[in-house]
């Protein structure tokens, strides 16, 4: 049955349908998810006894430093799904999955540097998690740039596969660096269960901005999917008919 659906789901017109029917609803999960989050969060959620208000950036580098890896991890997993078994939408999801895990990986750099700056008294440190963030960036960049340099778009799709699936090798050194490495970055927090802890009243509007961030991406990756198809599948019928129709 899930094979079936799968199966589908891959076929560029029932994906295309499908996923226009999702937008409307995935966009009106996300403003409810980004209010409550950001509200409790920026105005309900108490200060913290060390880092006053200046904590509150967790609510954006947080979630953007989860998706970095999250949006990495499908963008290798897709590539190589389309490697292996040449599904097209495969290929489309993984390409179109790089340049929203870049943005991703930015946002968490930049709101890192400025969390960095009160609580370390500097931008930028050559620490294992920041340098090993900064290089998810640049394979980022990297699948970008080879995606955007071969011309055979289905050629392109296995090259940036390939990369990606060698970049994998930088994912757990990102999570665990905190953990093999003396750094500056602080250790686990949302996930550890004896103290210190998150208190609750911040950890609920995290875990509701970590939720509105996967929607996010939800979003942006259909929309960027559905473009995608559309160039790739420009001289097929039903693409024909969808431009009929506007």
């Amino acid at each position: 049955m899930i094979m079936r659906f799968l199966h589908k789901f891959s076929s560029p017109p029932y994906f295309y349908w499908l996923s226009g029917k999702m937008l409307p609803w995935l966009t009106a999960l996300l403003i409810v998810l980004l209010a409550y989050g950001l509200y409790g969060g920026l105005v309900m959620a108490p200060a913290d006894y060390q880092q006053g208000d200046s904590f509150r950036i967790i609510y954006i580098h947080v979630p953007s430093a989860w998706m970095s890896l999250f949006v990495y991890v499908v963008m290798a997993i897709s590539g190589a799904i389309g490697l292996i078994w040449h599904i097209k939408l495969a290929e489309i999801v993984s390409i179109s999955s790089a340049s929203i895990g870049a943005a991703f990986t930015f946002l968490a750099l930049i709101t890192g540097s400025l969390w960095g700056k009160p609580m370390w008294g500097t931008w930028w440190v050559w620490d294992a998690r920041l340098t090993s963030e900064l290089i998810l960036l640049f394979l980022y960049l990297g699948v970008i740039g080879l995606y955007g340099a071969i011309e055979d778009k289905r050629t392109a799709a296995r090259a940036v596969a390939i990369l990606a699936l060698v970049g994998v090798v930088n994912i757990p050194i990102i999570h665990y660096s905190v953990e093999w490495w003396n750094t500056l970055h602080q250790g686990a927090t949302v996930t550890k269960f004896d103290k210190p802890s998150i208190h609750p009243d911040m950890l609920i509007p995290l875990l509701v901005m970590a939720v509105a961030f996967k929607v996010y991406y939800g979003i942006a990756l259909l929309m960027r999917c559905r473009n995608e198809l559309l160039q790739r599948e420009q001289n097929n019928r039903w693409v024909d008919e969808i431009l009929e129709k506007l």
